[in-house]
């Protein structure tokens, strides 16, 4: 019997992809509270083809210091993950080491999370190669994929605390 190590797992940016961030605010029904979520995935473009670029986003979210699969991981608490988020003049800029984007955010998003302080990140190791860039992705094409139990399970989650220059 085999087992699978995938930290150890060698990639290249290029088996990634291409990859996306988009961001939405919903009401927490335990809260009452609005939260600022943004998701991570991959496009499953990436050089290798969808399979190795799952196996690829895995490893490089372990290395990140995110637990694929796992609970929810609280960078405010964990100093040692490598996941930051600026918000600043509108923009929620993501950072991890296989990755940088830039999300504009709409009015509510930035209520919500300065309101709350922190943003909830989900990293999708599973592609959505229907999520194109320039294609408007619907409420319900979202909760399909983001709700989805097996690519909720095949996951990484962090709650990230909400940083600003000055």
């Amino acid at each position: 019997m085999t087992s699978s190590q995938t930290s150890t797992y060698p990639y290249s940016p290029a088996q990634l992809g291409t990859q996306i961030v988009i961001g939405w605010s919903g009401r927490n029904p335990e809260s009452g509270h609005d939260v600022a979520f943004l998701l991570t995935y991959s496009l499953g473009d990436g050089r290798d083809g969808p399979l190795v670029g799952e196996a690829s986003m895995r490893t490089a979210l372990e290395r990140a210091g995110l637990r694929v699969g796992g609970g929810v991981a609280n960078a405010a608490e964990q100093p040692g993950l490598q996941v930051k988020l600026l918000v600043q003049s509108g923009q929620a800029v993501l950072t991890l080491p296989h990755f940088t984007a830039q999300y504009p955010a709409p009015a509510e998003w930035l209520a919500a999370a300065e309101d709350q302080g922190q943003v909830y990140g989900m990293f999708a190791t599973r592609p959505w190669p229907e999520a194109v860039p320039g294609r408007p992705v619907s409420e319900d094409q979202l909760r399909a994929y983001a709700a989805n139990p097996e690519i909720v399970a095949t996951s990484a989650h962090c709650l990230m605390p909400v940083r600003a220059l000055g």
